[in-house]
């Protein structure tokens, strides 16, 4: 019996780790943002938003770009507008109406699972909660932000994941006024969303070799 206890407890602590199993991380570097602000600056709620306009993939789950000068491709993303607080200031904006998407171009996409190659959309999907606008420095003319947010979308494979995105911004005072940033790096991950099918046939399959076991050992 403490074979069947031992083996349910090890199934049991696999059980998570299968369905949660797989993770990719995406790094991004410079491009600029555009930023609708009427206000010069202040930011209006309701109305402010922000959208990249594209920045260079440099590293897809382990793939590097060959060197600084060359991409993988490139990366977008858009807010909804200005929930919170002002642009200059720091505050948040809404998910409703956002988007994030991955681009993958070139034959360096043969090595993923399924390969691929060309102009693919590796990621699809938009913002699902309040998007966090932070003003971390202000030295002179010069300041820096980050936007953070949780993500949610579908892999070019098809598999639904979910994630989070950190990216990093400097712009200066003029440009700030006229709506105009530059993004330094971005950190991005996801993790596959575990299906309910899933997780039911593994409880299925668990429940059932601890049947057998429990068979074989009371000989009936």
């Amino acid at each position: 019996m403490r074979r069947v206890v031992g083996l349910v407890a090890l199934l049991a602590l696999a059980l998570p780790m299968a369905a949660w199993a797989g993770s990719i991380s995406i790094v991004n570097q410079r491009g600029s943002i555009a930023i609708s602000d009427p206000n010069g600056g202040l930011g209006t709620i309701g109305t402010s938003t922000i959208t990249s306009k594209g920045s260079q993939l440099m590293n897809f789950d382990g793939v590097s770009a060959p060197s600084n000068t060359t991409t993988l491709g490139y990366l977008s993303f858009a807010t909804g507008t200005l929930a919170t607080g002002t642009v200059s200031g720091g505050g948040t904006f809404s998910a409703t109406g956002s988007s994030f998407d991955v681009i993958g171009v070139g034959k360096w996409m043969e090595g993923l699972t399924p390969p691929t190659k060309g102009k693919v959309t590796l990621f699809s999907g938009s913002f699902t909660g309040p998007i966090d606008w932070t003003l971390t420095s202000h030295v002179g003319q010069q300041y820096t932000y980050t936007l953070s947010g949780d993500l949610t979308g579908v892999l070019w494979n098809g598999t639904t994941v979910s994630g989070s995105t950190v990216q990093n911004f400097y712009t200066y005072n003029g440009q700030l006024i006229a709506g105009i940033g530059h993004i330094t790096v971005g950190n991005t991950t996801f993790s596959t969303v575990p299906e309910p099918g899933t997780l039911g046939l593994l409880g299925t399959g668990l429940l059932g070799i601890a049947g057998m076991f429990r068979r074989k050992i009371t000989g009936s």
